[in-house]
């Protein structure tokens, strides 16, 4: 009240003196009030006395609303109020009235904070008490206001009350606290807080729906960046059509029933109801009809009204209510009296309206309500019975604090004395519209009640100046009396009938608030009485109605049983005629005008049936659902068009051009029509238009554009008016039909909608609308109404750079059309429209442009040339930086229901589905060059739809966004990626690949001046014993070792086991291990006649026994190869493998202690390894237990047991390490004395390791790490070691964690997998790990990044140091290439731009700004006595900086090489020698990665320390190449494994076979796995910017792993070639036709690349091929480049195929040898015919017809698994892979040089599936550690941690 004049506030304080000394009454003061006020210009209403019970009626002391009909921003200043700039005059006056006050301090003091406005006047509220209801009934003390007129006394049911809160009672308040400030006034908090703009996953939401332009953001009301003056907008941008100005009304609304009552006199609808009650109370308001035709329900209008003020009346008495609070409506649509009567009370009460219409809808029903803080819901008995039982059945709960009123039991409003109503006093808001958007957002749209009453004047306006249909008359139907109304024409109300949902959108507006405000009578019809043929013709003829309210389809169903059978209508009821006479106007509710239905419409169902002006009836109107369902525009006869400032007449020679025809017609016209003095013409005064031109002007515009032009967002009209009727049968024109001029009082503007630049003349763009009849925004979203309601367009000025923003702000309806002689064309909504870039080459110059195509136009297309096609949607996805056109289509050939009831489900024909997608794509490329992307087919009414007038349409965004999820359910998907995908990168040497000459010296260009990357090297030739100063190496034996330490410190602990509780073992001297393994050598030696060189398997747990066997052995110099127990569990696997490990080694015996040799006695076990032997024809060697062997008191010396000198020269075996793949394949590298003292000085000097410090063995104790530090490191540095066995790690972790932190062990050994178990099991406290400096973590390829995260966070509390958790790099070939112990510094984490990865690169890019970039950690740096080199593996020059290559090492921990292989290439392995220094000798890791200086501040004064650390990507062997760029399969794989639910964790796979990449997914659920298809196939496409050849499905379980949960990639490849693998689905991406064509310039039949092995007597198949999709001359290779195709204007960069040459001279560097070959044509071979495609099998799923490229077909999943032979034999291969002038595989005389893949994985030769000789490890990523959380894994496989495999399948 501040802004009061001084004398007004005098007089109101004297007035409240007399109030406080009891001079007058509260009524008294009440009247008074109100007389001073209102002779000081402020009309309030008094305030009633404030019961508690009672509504609180907010009576601002500001001036009253003024009134501005000019802008939206008037009508609902919300906005403006907050917003600083605002340029509406009245923003003041709002933010006054609605003040931010908030009465109570605290939302905690009372629950009314929540609810209340505020205002300046709420200081004089009373406190409200806490209720656990809403609703405070009155106080004992005061009379009851009710009337005694209820029909129930229990029209009030809380939930709360009735035993349907939840046990624990909340504040009715709190579940909505969070959605509105309190400080907020109730107006202002529409634009207030985004309460749920943030859609969590699956919930109401979607994606944005206006696209900000990349030039700048038109909604924010930001300018776009300045140009540079090279950059002045060209002449062509500088034409732009500016907004439509206005037209006005021309004369002023008075009520229909009293020509002396200006509308204007009332404010609101609530006004004009009781208006309506008093004067024409008899009329009929409402007339219900139910399906058949039948009256359910009537009311007049007093009736109507008395019912709206008791439910006002009830609100305001027994509510606690204030003035704008939110009650939600929740009626059905058949209850149009009841909703009408709620709506029109909560008008009169000054509540705000919520209609809710979806009731079965729990979740959006709750989501309305927690975002208006509703807590009065209005329904009806009847539905609240319904509601109630759908709770219960869905065991829901009910929404919080929610009263439910049955208003159908309130009865009438009975006042005491007549015309006693209380006085109006209404917010400035009337209701909330809640819509959803098109992407599926449900959002609340305000309409005040201004707006409202500026809406229906516009359309009283538009009805009443309809021309009459009665007998023809001379007086001119322009002229109109002094108070405006036509002379000639008829006054009255209006009967409207109407099918539309009465609750929503324009079915309320014009069923219910149009209703009321003219007092006409609605005639409201359930939708499906439209279907009953004659029904609504009857109906028409029995109401004659004046107004029909209607939809496309009903009056197509309706027009079309007319035309089927006339009769049914004409006879419908006998003696009664149909008669359309009395129908001035049909209404049609519409987004699109469908022309050639109009002509039927009117041409053969109105005039038939008696209507004389059947094309002027026909009035399809443009409303905004998602708005608010406002009219902006409709055909009408209100005139002053010539005001809008636009061209009425379509210039010939405008842009938009009309043929020679058109132009004479238009000159003909121009001859009728004389000219205007002023250049304007007007039907106000008779004026000078023509009755021709007048006719155009009212007439339906319907004109031609040209289908070419719109596809460039282009008008091109090429006929119009009659014109365009006669000629609609071209194919190259798209007809459409106007809707009318733009409402009056309307400015209408056409904008791009990329960059909101007005749009030019004659071209498409979005509509924007401004006018005083639209919403002023959206309910608590404020950042969508700035964006949506307050957009402001720009436009360029003559020599400006920058655009500058056009008056006033416009709502962006997101319709997409133009302007043609002022009237609005619509051509669909903008998420509608389908974008897809087309690209060609004019004078040497790339172009690229857009081509626009509208979803609306391609279904009509389908629907009318498709056959079987029940409904269809299209959409477009934005993928790998494009747009690309999916189409989905419901089709009955899609639906399994069974033909009969009961019956089995129906089989898919595929092949018809197939044919259906092919049409389709074709009708789409003939009629409008639409390359599609992907076709989609599903069952009948499977789409996801919206409601829209009781009929469910489908809607586009929500199909897109369940697309974008998987989640429709589609049957069968065809892609067609060739044409649709243009972006697919190339790289530098598309046929060689990155590691090709040409390749390699473009990055050596790009990098250049660049270091190469090597490390330094540190010698350290001496290392001395930290007790003895003892220079270790002069030791040449790890025995002469053990013999010194017996003699030094014989008493000392050199061993000690310790159990799973803790418990030490008896410990074992030096002087006692000694006589342990003289007992064990010399039962050896003098039992088992152990020799020199003979063979010794040793098959322990881990345990003491196992380390005195293989010392045992070391002196009796034998060769050990230690192995893990078998897994009974896996006996499949291990005993093959033990087998040909027998069988390869001429294993003498096999040592075992008491745990083993139980084991191998066990029947099954025993039973297992005989029959297996005999199958392969192995003789099992003898088991000898080694437990308890004859005692010894005599040490080895004294037994005479010494090493022989013979035994320790280099390369002399001593032990083999066996390493087996996650696919089963053996590895067996040798180690001799100099490289066990090599390791074991290494990571003594590494660790830093001393005496005083033990030493812990625990898993995979037979190879690698877990072997030096089990039997060795204790050893050699002269401490005790620990063991504790994996078994009782496996039952305890726990008991680990407590050794390492009892004997403060510094250094460690462990695994992923262990690690990761153990935290599953156990709490990371309870023991203190500060001692422990350096827990190692292997890592054989790149280190899984969460692992450092996961065990900081675990062991936290442990006391474990962040820099004591470290990555080593441990590979087959050396145990320790790279370590970050002692580093003293966290991982150092790179993020990686994959775009450069992919060309050899290694560029570090920020993950904000490239999502897609992969994060690698570092492996650390380079141990003692080791030089790394990053090498080119083809050039073998060293790599520079910035880039990657293989990881050579040097160092004296390597092994010396593979053991028993006599393969050249094996060789070279172990002899790479740089171009730059020959004279360093490298081992070959097969490893990609590259060296990276990093800079870290360490120690106490923090200095910057340089170190080089080395980066690890992965295996040669794992990479494929696509187009000349490398991939790595594990990032493709996680790409897949994230992208969609139903995809189990870690399973995908991904391979290249026989040119074709591939990815097998193992998933949860069976049903639509062709809606998971494109989702796995985009996920590729954005991430990686390739196209998969073929998805497979896997059921859960079937999914080859190893038993540490690694994918056995030999496997999956080895059952997919060989046709094995059970998969439950098949698709193909590309359609391989044009991969049967020869490479380029060959002749189409020549031969291609092909699918078939090289041959078998080569000494070994490429495992770790350097180029998968490259050719090596020399061998045969299959690329998965494709031809490339010159497709007209497109440049389309497909797979280039290329074919072998041969010849070639001897490499260093393998042949890039095609990915999973099989064997074809070999002659002398004896191959079974299961292990070889040589039989052609059906497949019904391919998508294609055509057979695939390289000679095989896809198998039908249907047949997997079934063991006949024509299911199981694959098809024939196809022609050779050499040409003309190349020998065959097999004669190559030249040895071939291959790098294997991860571990340098051994020969396949002992792998019994033969036909994958020759496969390319391509598809084989090695020992690529992954999660295994299953507990039992750890307890089934804790003998011992290593993967034992085998090389037999399944028997």
């Amino acid at each position: 009240m501040a802004d009061l004049s001084p004398e007004l506030r005098q007089r109101l304080d004297e007035l409240q003196k007399e109030l406080e000394e009891g001079d007058i009454t509260e009524k008294g003061y009440q009247k008074r009030r109100t007389q001073i006020l209102s002779q000081y210009g402020f009309d309030e209403t008094p305030d009633p006395p404030q019961s508690r019970g009672g509504l609180r009626i907010h009576s601002p002391d500001s001036s009253s609303h003024p009134s501005n009909d000019g802008h939206r921003a008037a009508a609902l200043s919300a906005l403006s109020a907050g917003s600083p700039n605002s340029r509406s005059p009245e923003a003041g006056d709002y933010a006054s009235e609605y003040g931010v006050h908030s009465p109570y301090g605290r939302a905690e003091t009372n629950p009314a904070s929540l609810l209340a406005p505020g205002g300046p006047v709420a200081e004089q509220r009373p406190s409200m008490v806490q209720h656990d209801s809403l609703f405070l009934g009155p106080p004992a003390n005061e009379a009851s206001t009710r009337s005694g007129t209820m029909v129930s006394t229990d029209y009030a049911f809380n939930p709360e009350l009735q035993g349907y809160a939840d046990l624990a009672q909340q504040n009715p308040y709190d579940s909505r606290a969070g959605t509105l400030l309190d400080s907020q006034a109730y107006f202002s908090d529409f634009a207030g807080q985004q309460a749920y703009e943030q859609a969590a996953p699956g919930e109401y939401g979607g994606p944005p729906r206006y696209s900000s332009g990349d030039a700048f953001s038109p909604t924010a009301a930001m300018a776009p960046p300045m140009l540079t003056a090279s950059d002045l907008p060209p002449p062509s941008a500088l034409e732009y059509q500016l907004p439509l100005e206005p037209r006005e009304l021309p004369f002023a609304i008075h009520d229909p029933h009293d020509p002396d009552m200006p509308m204007e006199n009332f404010d609101n609808i609530a006004a004009v109801l009781r208006h309506r009650g008093r004067t024409s109370p008899k009329l009929s308001a409402y007339w219900v009809l139910d399906s058949r035709g039948k009256e359910i329900a009537s009311i007049t209008w007093d009736k109507l009204a008395s019912r709206a003020e008791k439910v006002a009346q009830v609100i305001r008495d027994k509510s606690s209510l204030y003035r704008g609070d939110r009650v939600a409506l929740i009626y059905r649509d058949s209850e149009v009296i009841d909703f009408a009567i709620a709506l029109l009370g909560c008008f009169i009460a000054g509540v705000v309206a919520v209609p809710i219409n979806e009731l079965q809808d729990y979740q959006k029903l709750n989501l309305i309500l927690t975002s208006t803080q509703a807590h009065l819901a209005l329904t009806t008995d009847n539905n609240l019975k319904t509601f109630q039982r759908d709770i219960t059945t869905q065991k829901l709960n009910w929404p919080k604090g929610v009263e439910w009123w049955k208003t159908n039991e309130f009865g009438s409003f009975h006042p005491k004395r007549k015309d006693d109503v209380p006085p109006l006093s209404v917010p400035d808001l009337a209701y909330i519209e809640f819509s959803r958007a098109p992407t599926g957002d449900l959002r609340g749209v305000v309409l005040s009640h201004r707006t409202i009453m500026h809406q229906m004047a516009c359309l009283s306006a538009i009805f009443s100046t309809i021309p009459g249909s009665g007998p023809p008359d001379t007086f001119s139907t322009t002229l109109r009396d002094k108070n405006g109304r036509i002379i000639g024409g008829k006054g009255g109300s209006e009967i409207i009938l109407s099918y539309l949902d009465p609750r929503q959108s324009i079915g309320m507006i014009l069923g219910v608030l149009l209703n009321v405000y003219g007092g006409h009578t609605t005639v409201w019809m359930e939708s499906k009485a439209v279907e009953v043929p004659g029904l609504y013709a009857h109906l028409i003829t029995k109401y004659k109605p004046s107004l029909m309210v209607a939809d496309y389809p009903g009056l197509k169903r309706a027009a079309v049983n007319y035309q089927q059978d006339p009769m049914m209508t004409r006879s419908f009821k006998k003696g009664m005629d149909p008669n359309f006479q009395s129908v001035k106007m049909c209404l049609i509710d519409t987004l699109g005008v469908d022309c050639e239905f109009n002509e039927l419409l009117a041409d053969r169902w109105f005039r038939p049936l008696g209507n004389p002006r059947a094309r002027e009836v026909v009035a399809p109107m443009l409303c905004l659902p998602e708005h608010g369902g406002m009219l902006i525009s409709i055909r009408d006869w209100l005139g002053g068009e010539e005001r809008m400032g636009c061209p009425l007449k379509l210039d010939p020679d405008s842009d938009a051009g009309l043929d020679g025809d058109s132009d004479k017609e238009k000159d003909k016209e121009e001859d009728q029509k004389p000219s205007a003095s002023n250049g304007f013409g007007s039907l106000l005064g008779g004026g000078t238009v023509t009755m021709t031109e007048q006719r155009a002007k009212t007439e339906l515009g319907e004109v031609l554009l040209d289908r070419e032009a719109l596809k460039s967002n282009e008008v091109l009209v090429v006929a119009i008016g009659d014109e365009a009727r006669k000629k609609s049968l071209s194919e190259s024109t798209v007809r459409v039909g106007a809707f009318g001029y733009p409402i009056p009082d309307a400015t209408l503007a056409v904008v791009d909608p990329e960059t909101g630049l007005l749009a030019s003349p004659y071209s498409v763009g979005e509509i924007w609308v401004d006018s005083p009849s639209l919403s002023g925004g959206f309910w608590a979203l404020p950042k969508h109404t700035e964006q949506i309601f307050h957009a402001r367009p720009y436009k360029f000025e003559p020599g400006e750079p920058t655009p500058t923003p056009v008056e006033p702000e416009f709502l962006r309806t997101g319709l997409l059309g133009t302007i043609i002689e002022g009237k609005i064309f619509v051509l669909g909504l903008y998420e509608d429209r389908i974008r897809q870039k087309v690209e060609w080459v004019e004078h040497g110059t790339e172009v690229v442009e857009y081509r626009y195509y509208f979803v609306q136009h391609l279904v009509v297309s389908i629907m009318r040339n498709v056959p079987k096609i029940y409904d269809c949607s299209a959409f477009d996805v934005f993928v790998n930086e494009e747009h690309l056109p999916v189409v989905v289509l419901e089709s009955q050939a899609a639906s399994i229901l069974p033909t009969t009831s009961g019956g089995p489900p129906r089989q898919l024909d595929t092949a018809l589905l197939d044919s259906l997608a092919e049409r389709c794509m074709d009708v789409l490329m003939q009629e409008y060059h639409l390359r599609v992307y992907c076709i989609l087919i599903t069952a009948p009414n499977a789409l996801p739809r919206v409601q829209k007038n009781g009929r469910r349409e489908i809607g586009n965004m929500l199909c897109r966004r369940e697309f974008d999820l998987g989640n429709l359910p589609c049957v069968h998907v065809k892609f067609a990626v060739e044409h649709a995908v243009l972006n697919l990168p190339i790289g530098v040497d598309p046929e060689g690949g990155i590691w090709s000459p040409v390749a390699s010296a473009d990055r050596v260009e790009t990098l250049a001046p660049a270091d190469k990357q090597y490390s330094g090297i540190d010698r350290r030739e001496v290392v001395i014993d930290d007790r003895t100063s003892t220079p270790l190496n002069n030791f040449s034996s790890i025995t002469d070792l053990i013999q010194w330490r017996v003699a030094r410190q014989p008493e000392e602990l050199a061993y000690c086991t310790i159990d799973q509780r803790g418990k030490e073992g008896k410990g074992i001297t030096w002087k006692k291990f000694d006589t342990k393994v003289s007992a064990v050598a010399a039962y050896l030696k003098n039992k088992l006649r152990i020799r020199p060189r003979d063979h010794v398997v040793l098959m322990y747990t881990h345990s003491e026994d196992f380390v005195y066997a293989v010392h045992a052995c070391i002196n009796l110099g034998a060769i050990i190869i230690p192995i893990a127990p078998m897994d009974k569990n896996r006996l499949s696997e291990d005993v093959p493998a033990f087998l040909h490990l027998v069988a390869d080694y001429k294993v003498k015996v096999v040592l075992v202690n008491t745990e083993v040799d139980g084991l191998l006695k066990q029947k099954p076990v025993a039973q297992h390894i005989k029959q297996s032997a005999q199958v392969l024809k192995v003789s099992i060697p003898n088991t000898y237990n080694t437990t308890k062997p004859p005692k010894q008191t005599s040490g080895l010396r004294d037994l005479g047991i010494t090493m022989d000198p013979a035994w320790v020269q280099p390369g002399y075996p001593v032990i083999i390490w066996t390493y087996w793949t996650p696919d089963q394949r053996r590895l067996a590298v040798q180690l001799g004395h100099d490289t066990i003292l090599g390791m074991c000085k290494v990571q003594k000097e590494t660790c830093q390791m001393t005496s005083s410090r033990p030493v812990l063995g625990c898993v995979r104790s037979t190879t690698g790490l877990g072997f030096i530090h089990t039997c060795l490191m204790g050893i050699y540095i002269g401490t005790p070691t620990y063991l504790l066995s994996p078994v009782d790690f496996a039952i305890n972790p726990l008991s680990l964690f407590l050794i390492l932190s009892r004997y403060k062990i510094k250094d460690t050994y462990a695994t992923p997998q262990m690690l990761d178990y153990a935290m599953n099991l156990m709490p990371g406290k309870g023991f203190t790990l500060h001692e422990l400096k350096n827990m190692m973590i292997s890592a054989d390829a790149r280190p899984r990044p969460d692992v450092f995260q996961k065990v900081r966070l675990h062991f936290a509390a442990t006391g474990l140091d962040r820099t004591a958790i470290n990555t080593v790099y441990s590979h087959v070939l050396n145990p320790m290439i790279a370590s970050r112990s002692y580093m003293c510094i966290e991982p150092i984490e790179l993020w990686l731009d994959t775009k450069a990865l992919r060309r050899g690169l290694v560029f570090p890019t920020d993950p904000e700004r490239d999502p897609k970039a992969l994060l690698v950690q570092d492996s650390g740096m380079v141990p003692v006595s080791t030089q790394i080199a990053i090498v080119n593996p083809e050039s073998r020059m060293l790599c520079s900086d910035g880039e990657f290559g293989e990881i050579w090492v040097d160092s004296e921990a390597c092994v010396k090489g593979f053991y028993g292989s006599k393969d050249m290439f094996d060789e070279e392995r172990f002899n790479g020698r740089t171009i730059e220094d020959p004279t360093i000798r490298y081992v070959r890791t097969g490893d990609l990665g590259f060296l990276h200086s990093v800079s870290r501040p360490i120690g106490p004064g923090g200095a910057q320390v340089d170190m080089q650390v080395l980066f690890v990507l992965g295996s040669i062997g794992e990479t494929f190449e696509i187009n000349g760029l490398s991939h790595f399969p594990m990032d493709i794989e996680f790409s897949v494994e994230r992208c969609h639910r139903n995809i189990v964790p870690g399973g995908c796979a991904v391979f290249q076979a026989g040119g074709l990449v591939v990815v097998l997914v193992e998933v949860a659920r069976k049903a639509y796995l062709a809606s998971i298809v494109p989702v796995i196939v985009n996920a590729i496409l954005n991430e990686h910017q390739i196209i998969v050849d073929i998805v497979a499905f896997v059921n859960k379980g079937d999914f080859p792993r190893s038993r540490l949960g690694e994918k056995q990639r030999g496997k999956i490849l080895a059952g997919w070639v060989s046709r094995k693998m059970r998969t439950m689905a098949q698709f193909a991406i590309k359609d391989t036709d044009s991969a049967m064509m020869g490479p380029p310039g060959t002749a189409g039949g020549q031969p291609g690349p092909n699918i078939a092995g090289v041959e078998e007597d080569m000494p070994r198949g490429s495992i770790g091929s350097y180029r998968s999709a490259g050719v090596y001359k020399g061998g045969a290779g299959a690329s998965s480049l494709r031809n490339v195709e010159h497709a007209p204007h497109i440049l389309e960069q497909q797979e280039l195929e290329r074919q072998a040459d041969g010849h070639a001279p001897f490499r260093s560097t393998p042949p890039p040898i095609a990915f999973a070959e099989m064997p074809a044509d070999e002659k002398g071979k004896n191959i079974d015919d299961d292990q070889t495609p040589t039989k052609n099998t059906h497949f019904s799923n391919r998508v294609s017809v055509a057979p695939f490229p390289h000679g095989y077909d896809l198998p039908d999943f249907d047949k997997f698994g079934s063991d006949s032979d024509e299911a199981a034999a694959p098809p024939p291969v196809g022609p050779k892979p050499y040409g003309t002038n190349t020998s065959p595989p097999g004669t190559a005389s030249t040895p071939q040089i291959r790098l294997p893949g991860v571990d340098g994985r051994e020969s396949l030769d002992d792998w019994n599936m033969r036909p994958l000789s020759t496969v390319q490890a391509g598809g084989q990523v090695g020992t690529a550690i992954t999660d295994n959380n299953e507990d039992d894994d750890w307890t089934r496989d804790a003998y011992m941690s290593m993967n034992l495999a085998g090389t037999l399948g399944k028997r």
